[in-house]
Parts: C-alpha cells; sequence; structure tokens
C-alpha cells in the first residue's frame, strides 16, 4: 500500500471520528437544553381531610430528577385562606411553575393559578369548577359514592371530615389498612362552606392543563373527572383501578404526568 493511500485511509477514519465525536457533542448539548427548556418549579397543593405529607412518594421522584418541589399546607379554614396560602407559596418561587392539586385543591389552583408565575396546572383526581361554579354543584352532575354514604360528618363549628371507619373504603381503597387509618387519623378538617365557594376566574380557560383520572375514584365520580377534563381540553391519562388517594398509591404514574407538563409548557 503507497504512502498516500494510508494518508487517506488515515484522514478518512480522522474524519469519521470527528462526525462521531461532534454528533455526540451536539446530542448532549441539544439534551442539556431540553432540560433547561423544561419547567423546574413544581408547587403542590393537597385536598379536603389530607395534608402535604400525602405528597411525599411524588415529591421524591420529582427531586430525585432535578425538580424544585414546594408544598403548600393550606388550612382548610376558608377557601380564601387556602388560595391565599397556595399564592404565599408561589411568592417564593424563583421562576415559572407547574401548580398541581388534589381533590378539593383543584378548586384552589383553578383560582389561585392565574397567578403569572404559573405556566401550566396539573389536576389529580381532583375538582375543576368554572368562572361562577363551585365543586359542590359540579359534584351533582355525577355524585359520587361518598356522595351517598353518609360517610362525611360536620363538628359542631361547621367543619366536615370523613368517619374514620369508612376512610379507606372511600377515600384510599388501594392503600393497606393501617396506612389509610393513619390517614383518617390524622385527616384536616375542612370547613364546609368550602365545597360552595364560587370561582371567580378559571385558570384552566388561559394555560395548559393535564388531569388524571382515578379508574376507581369513591369520592369524586371518575365520569366527573372524565367530564372536567374534556371540558378543560386537557391532556387526560386514567389510572385504572386507582382510589381518591391516587397521589399516595401511584406516586410514578402522578410524578410522570407532573413532568410532561413541565416539559412540555413553554
Amino acid at each position: 500500500m503507497s504512502n498516500s493511500m494510508k494518508a487517506m485511509r488515515v484522514a478518512r477514519r480522522m474524519s469519521q471520528l470527528f462526525f462521531v465525536v461532534l454528533l455526540l457533542v451536539t446530542c448532549g448539548v441539544l439534551s442539556a437544553q431540553n432540560k433547561e427548556d423544561r419547567i423546574r418549579n413544581i408547587v403542590l397543593v393537597h385536598g379536603a381531610w389530607a395534608d402535604g405529607s400525602g405528597w411525599k412518594g411524588v415529591s421524591d421522584i420529582l427531586v430525585k430528577d432535578g425538580y424544585h418541589v414546594s408544598v403548600v399546607q393550606e388550612p382548610e379554614t376558608s377557601f380564601k385562606d387556602d388560595v391565599a396560602a397556595t399564592k404565599r407559596t408561589l411568592a417564593l418561587q424563583d421562576g415559572p411553575c407547574i401548580l398541581v392539586a388534589h381533590s378539593y385543591g383543584g378548586a384552589i389552583i383553578t383560582e389561585a393559578g392565574t397567578d403569572p408565575s404559573v405556566a401550566g396546572l396539573v389536576y389529580i383526581a381532583a375538582h375543576m369548577p368554572d368562572a361562577g361554579e363551585n365543586e359542590a354543584d359540579d359534584g351533582k352532575r355525577f355524585p359520587s359514592d361518598l356522595s351517598k354514604s353518609g360517610a362525611i360528618k360536620k363538628t359542631a363549628d361547621g367543619f366536615t371530615y370523613l368517619d374514620p371507619a369508612q376512610f379507606h373504603e372511600y377515600f384510599a381503597a388501594d392503600l393497606s389498612a393501617e396506612q389509610a387509618a393513619f390517614m383518617a387519623r390524622a385527616q384536616v378538617p375542612n370547613f364546609a362552606d368550602n365545597f360552595k365557594a364560587v370561582i371567580t376566574t378559571a385558570a384552566w380557560r388561559t394555560k395548559p392543563s393535564w388531569a388524571l383520572v382515578a379508574g376507581a375514584d369513591r369520592t369524586i365520580n371518575p365520569d366527573l373527572e372524565r367530564w372536567y377534563a374534556a371540558r378543560a381540553n386537557s391532556h387526560k391519562v386514567e389510572v385504572s383501578g386507582a382510589s381518591h388517594a391516587v397521589y399516595v398509591s401511584r406516586p410514578k404514574e402522578v410524578a410522570a404526568l407532573i413532568e410532561e407538563a413541565a416539559s412540555h409548557v413553554r
């Protein structure tokens, strides 16, 4: 083989190597850009008869995947107080965020989600009232098993709670009896009038939304969750067999939907 042919072969191999290196660098840059482009801040809002600790499984996944997670501990003393608590947490974010809610929290983020920091909304087995509506009336469109059960009790000063003996059955059937029993003991009473709070401006009307339907939900009728998602033109996923406590029992599916929202909102 002549020296010129050897030189040409070496040059060809170097060219191929350079192309491969360039391709790898380009892919790395694009991957880094994609990670930078995603929304980094996630704000989680719990629902009635619960507190923020139920989000632990979801939060752990999100934090591991590089997100900054904040969990709102709304007091459930009034809808106004709960919206204010959510906005207080939104004000602490250092950039745009994805606002996520479970159950009654859906009404809260529908009202609070008009905040400029909110880039997208994620509803997890949650109510999504429109302006002029409240979740109590919306619930009558597709009554839930819970609403027909008598398991919702009321304190002398006007707060609701779930009968601990029926909490597992209606709220968290896909959790262990022990875990459901603890959630029942730790539940936060919710002021009854909160369910009748009227939405002034529905954030999902102007911002992209995602919705998770819990297929075996007995607290909110799954058909109502589907109806909400269709009306809002939400990106919908359904978790078959999931109870109302899907955010606790199926953290991987819930976190995946939140991350999808964070990756697609611009």
